[in-house]
Parts: structure tokens; C-alpha cells; sequence
């Protein structure tokens, strides 16, 4: 099969976040099988969406049946879904309220930076720095979770929670990677 980048290191970029999210996804689908559907469900639900970025990720590097408009979108409505599923509407119990407020607010931030930054029609004008921006942030909410599930007891759900919490920062820095060249690279028709 023909794959859409050319280069190495993008090449690289693009599989390590394939491979680290797929490996990550199915901890997680281990998970839920181990700890029941009654306990975990929420897990299984983000995990649709993760699995849904990742098949759309191999779709777009191999240049299978989907354009660099259909990749943008879903992939964007697929993380969104997860950053307002997870982290505002279902946010986890969290040790402390300013470490809460502080996840709060830049979950909401990824999300107005997802819905301008990805949703616009004119995708071609972001700059390197406007797509760092939403991995950056979504690092940062990963950092917090982090450093909360440090500071609580540590039970049989750490390992899994660890995993999960990295997993969407994994998936958005392969979204970052695929645009920093698409938008240079991409045909004007493949934007309508």
C-alpha cells in the first residue's frame, strides 16, 4: 500500500502515535473486561472514540478512502466528544478543588481551540504553532490527572487509569503531526 507521507520522521511520528494509541486502547479494552461493564462503561464509551481516531489515523496515512476534510472533521468531533464526555460533563473525583477547576478550565479551553482551530473550512491557514497549542494543552490536563492519581492511594484501577489518561494526548500529537504537513502539501480540492 502507498502511504501518504514521504518523509521518515513524519512517517515515524505517524506510527508511533498508531501504535502507542492501539496498544493503549487495548489496555484499556482489558480493562473494562477485567473490571466488568457495570463498573467501567464509561471507559468503553471514550474507547469508541479513541478507536474511531485511530482507524481514521491508519485510513489517512494510508491514503485509504478518506480526504484531509473528512480526517480533519471526524477526527475533530471524535476528540472533542471525548474532552467534553471525560473531562466536563463526567469529570473524575479529583483530590483537591483547585487541581479540579484547574483541569475544568483547560478542558474547555482544548475545546474551543478543537472547534477553532480544526472545525474552521479554511484549515490550510493554521500555523505550527495553532496546532502545537492543542496538544499542548491536552498534555497539560494529562499532567494534572497524573500528578491527582500520584497523590491518592494507589488500588487495582492506577495502571489503567495512567494509561487511559495519556491516551488522547498520544492520538492529538499524531493529529498535529498529519496537519503540519497536510497543511502545506494538500490540493484545494481536497478541502470542499
Amino acid at each position: 500500500m502507498k502511504t501518504r507521507f514521504k518523509k521518515n520522521a513524519k512517517i515515524f511520528d505517524i506510527l508511533i502515535t498508531a501504535v502507542g494509541g492501539t496498544l493503549s486502547v487495548a489496555v484499556m479494552l482489558y480493562g473494562v473486561f477485567h473490571f466488568g461493564l457495570d463498573e467501567s462503561w464509561p471507559e468503553l464509551v471514550l474507547n469508541l472514540f479513541y478507536i474511531a481516531c485511530l482507524v481514521m489515523i491508519w485510513m489517512y496515512f494510508f491514503n485509504y478512502r478518506i480526504t484531509t476534510h473528512q480526517f480533519n472533521y471526524w477526527c475533530s468531533i471524535s476528540v472533542g466528544m471525548t474532552v467534553l464526555l471525560r473531562d466536563i460533563l463526567f469529570p473524575p473525583p479529583l483530590a483537591f478543588y483547585s487541581l479540579h477547576l484547574a483541569c475544568l478550565i483547560l478542558s474547555v479551553l482544548l475545546l474551543c481551540t478543537l472547534t477553532f482551530f480544526y472545525a474552521r473550512k479554511d484549515w490550510k491557514s493554521y500555523t505550527k504553532r495553532n496546532l502545537w497549542t492543542i496538544c499542548i494543552i491536552d498534555m497539560l490536563i494529562a499532567a494534572l490527572y497524573n500528578y491527582d492519581i500520584f497523590i491518592e492511594p494507589i488500588n487495582e484501577y492506577t495502571n489503567y487509569l495512567l494509561t487511559e489518561i495519556w491516551i488522547r494526548p498520544t492520538i492529538t500529537y499524531g493529529l498535529v503531526a498529519c496537519f503540519m504537513t497536510e497543511t502545506l502539501s494538500q490540493p484545494e480540492s481536497e478541502q470542499e
